[in-house]
């Protein structure tokens, strides 16, 4: 999208699906299936009407916003108070289902793909690591699924991409044999995932503060709210970023603190990010599918899609219903927990290091499997997310309430 006729296609097409939303997502479909079938029905291996530059930098930082944007609101939504009774669901998946998903994968990537060092096998298994707040808006959206399930799905896929991030560069680095004293590597990692969240509660609960208090008093206007909503997204990010903390990491805490402390105009500033998270995220599956799909199902060999099958299944299932033994959790909702575990933004984020920043032997094939698995991700939890969700939740409304 890098001429005017190019952006208006796309905004016609995002207008069209606005037309419509409602009918064509109400059981099978949903706005990433639809906007990576337009990338690829419009990009090159297409009708030809979508065409630039893979290497253009305006695509890393668009997904990048979009992460910044729908980490933020749908942190925003997240009632803290209720939150700290309910931490040790969240805290397994990521403490413990994490570490065994990025070890699982790794196995299997060496099983698989011999010809790959263990460290491209560990790079491959953390990019994939992080699950996607945006492909999970079916789920954690629907109030029929009850709320400690959905709360942790959305903590897990906020705060799991920044653990990963400081774990993905640590992996690049050893598989291109650029790796310092590792003590180097562990404090930048400690700093990563402490300064970030200390930036995103300090600027968060201070922003949300001062908002509501303009509000209160009659000092700002309801537009002007949402635009100081965007500045805190903003401000969330570059200032962790500043003092070396993890920017996505920051925008998710940051959310949390200002759902906390702006309790009179939290609603109109997420729901002002919320449409503009989801209008950045169309986009950027529009450019997954027009610029990067169709060269990876083409490429793609069979262990590729062999690996990306067992990504979304064994991998993420078993590490995490090895985090919840103790629970007593019941199989359905350790299943449901287990399933639903979307690949997307953060891994299409992390993917890119691979091509841009790093030379990798086998760095092409690398970045096929990630491609070949968000796609995958796209189509399966798609296609269940409605379905799955309804039906667990009025399973669920027989059952007592979750507890880990």
């Amino acid at each position: 999208m890098e001429n005017p006729h190019q952006l208006a296609l796309f905004f016609g097409a995002a207008l069209l699906f606005a037309l419509v939303s409602k009918v064509l997502t109400r059981k099978w479909l949903t706005a990433p299936m639809v906007f990576v079938a337009f990338g690829l029905l419009t990009g090159a291996g297409g009708l030809g009407w979508l065409t630039f530059q893979p290497d253009s930098e305006w695509i890393k930082l668009l997904t990048e916003v979009t992460l910044m944007l729908v980490l933020f609101a749908d942190a925003s939504q997240i009632r803290v108070s209720a939150l700290r009774h309910r931490v040790a669901l969240p805290a397994r998946l990521l403490g413990i289902s994490m570490p065994l998903t990025i070890a699982a994968g790794t196995a299997v990537a060496m099983l698989l793909m011999p010809d790959w060092s263990v460290w491209e096998a560990a790079l491959v298994a953390t990019v994939l690591a992080p699950t996607d707040a945006a492909l999970g808006q079916a789920v954690v959206s629907n109030e029929a699924v009850p709320g400690p399930i959905r709360e942790a799905l959305t903590v897990e896929s906020g705060l799991n991409d920044g653990i990963a991030l400081p774990v993905v560069l640590v992996f690049l680095a050893l598989a291109t044999t650029e790796v310092g004293d590792g003590s180097g590597w562990l404090w930048f990692w400690a700093g990563q995932v402490i300064l970030g969240p200390i930036a995103g509660l300090a600027i968060g609960s201070l922003s949300g503060w001062s908002l509501d208090r303009a509000r209160s008093v009659g000092w700002t206007s309801p537009a002007a709210l949402t635009v100081g909503g965007l500045a805190t997204v903003a401000l969330c990010y570059l200032g962790a970023e500043a003092i070396g903390g993890n920017g996505f990491m920051a925008t998710f805490v940051g959310g949390m603190a200002f759902g906390a402390r702006a309790s009179h105009v939290e609603g109109q500033v997420h729901e002002f990010l919320e449409s503009e998270g989801q209008l950045l995220m169309w986009m950027v599956f529009t450019v997954l599918g027009c610029l990067y799909a169709l060269p990876a199902l083409v490429a793609a060999e069979p262990m590729h899609w062999l690996y990306a099958l067992l990504s979304l299944t064994v991998i993420r299932g078993i590490p995490t219903a090895i985090s919840l033994i103790g629970t007593k959790l019941p199989w359905q909702t350790v299943g449901f927990l287990g399933w639903f575990g979307p690949r997307g933004l953060a891994s299409i984020l992390f993917g890119l290091l691979l091509v841009e920043e790093v030379e990798l032997t086998t760095g092409d094939a690398l970045f096929q499997v990630v491609v070949l698995t968000v796609i995958l991700s796209v189509v399966l939890h798609g296609l269940t997310a409605a379905w799955a969700a309804s039906g667990y939740g009025k399973w669920a409304e027989g059952q007592a309430p979750p507890q880990a």
